[in-house]
């Protein structure tokens, strides 16, 4: 089969939105070493929940179009790899491995060895497998702040909305994996999603409600222990 994409011109408001995405993640995992409140990530994720569930709704014949052409996208495929195994490495970086101390060069030269190599070996469906393993470093940085939460907020402030991040992180880890060992499975789920208009109107409906919810919960529930602490 070829592999050889025809990226869209169609494609490239929705790839600024993933470069955003990658770039922002990027800089909290790696920049900021992960450490980011619960209700800022709230925040953050809702926006660009809401940002592009505009778009779409908005440009709908567009982003039909480019959901056709991302799962076979070259420039996607590599940039969500490499971003996945920057950030994959990272982590094994500041991860506190007592056994493994001494050969931790070892990881970094075989995680390297294998995100690269998906690159030049594993085009195939690359840009899915490359979103899959980002998503799965996302999962775990939602569980992360969700358990940092738990335990800095005093049990009167504690709020069981934090609960949406810890279902959510779930979902999507199990649907990463999945996709990582079926990846045309992405394709699909494009096809049947676009295969009447009203079910991507419907998605991105239910997109902008659940992001403009992170954004209310960031802003006030998730926000509150840190006002009482101030």
């Amino acid at each position: 089969m070829n592999e050889q994409s025809k990226e869209s011109p169609a494609s490239i408001p929705l790839f600024g939105f993933l470069l955003v995405f990658v770039g922002m993640f990027l800089y909290i995992g790696i920049r900021m070493n992960s450490e980011v409140s619960l209700a800022n990530l709230s925040v953050l994720l809702g926006v660009f929940l809401a940002a592009v569930s505009g778009y779409s709704l908005a440009k709908p014949d567009a982003v039909a179009r480019a959901l056709r052409a991302f799962p076979r996208a070259n420039t996607p495929g590599y940039m969500l790899m490499l971003a996945a195994t920057a950030w994959f490495l990272w982590n094994i970086r500041i991860e506190d491995m007592a056994d493994y101390r001494e050969i931790k060069h070892w990881f970094y030269i075989g995680f390297g060895a294998v995100g690269i190599g998906s690159c030049i070996f594993l085009r195939d469906f690359l840009a899915v497998r490359g979103l899959a393993v980002f998503m799965l470093l996302l999962a775990k940085l939602m569980l992360d702040t969700q358990r940092n939460y738990m335990l800095a907020t005093p049990e009167a402030y504690m709020s069981e909305w934090r609960l949406v991040f810890a279902v959510w992180a779930y979902m999507i880890i199990v649907m990463s994996m999945w996709l990582v060992i079926s990846p045309w499975r992405m394709r699909d789920m494009i096809e049947w999603m676009l295969a009447k208009p009203g079910r991507l109107v419907v998605k991105g409906w239910f997109r902008l409600g659940f992001g403009i919810l992170l954004i209310v919960l960031g802003l006030t529930v998730f926000g509150i222990p840190d006002a009482a602490a101030n």
